[in-house]
């Protein structure tokens, strides 16, 4: 049987992701930057400098696609390479004032998405919610993905 109204605390939960992605896309779409991106470029900011196979593991992801997100980032003048001065061989993805820019204003407005979002519950529902998903974050721990602020 189909219903338009999510029943099940699961059935809720995808139901929120599905909304947040699609809020994620639409708030992103001004900077042209995919998620993927974004992630890389936070981890880098909250991180430092990092060589691409670092990243690749702070992000759960192939050293591969780290090395296209890298590429895009790069591309567009948001991160660089550097010399590792540890290593000479190796290389080091650094953030740009550019990239730092993006972040920051991704994150304004993502913070202005979110204020609307959640304007409608009370102080006391906002405090349960935070509480309810942080014990959920807990739950993942040492999942590479469960680092707040990485999606």
């Amino acid at each position: 049987m189909e219903h338009d109204e999510p029943g099940s605390v699961s059935d809720l939960f995808w139901a929120v992701a599905r909304q947040l992605r699609h809020t994620s896309r639409e708030t992103l779409a001004p900077w042209d930057v995919t998620p993927s991106q974004l992630r890389a470029l936070g981890t880098l900011m909250r991180h430092g400098a990092a060589r691409p196979g670092a990243l690749a593991k702070h992000l759960g992801i192939a050293p591969r696609s780290a090395t296209e997100v890298v590429d895009a980032l790069e591309e567009r003048g948001l991160v660089r390479r550097e010399t590792d001065p540890d290593d000479r061989r190796a290389t080091l993805v650094v953030v740009t004032d550019a990239g730092r820019e993006l972040a920051a204003a991704v994150r304004k407005a993502r913070a202005a998405e979110s204020d609307r979002a959640f304007a409608g519950l009370p102080d006391d529902d906002r405090a349960e919610l935070e509480r309810l998903l942080r014990q959920l974050l807990t739950g993942w721990a040492g999942h590479p993905r469960a680092e707040p602020g990485q999606d």
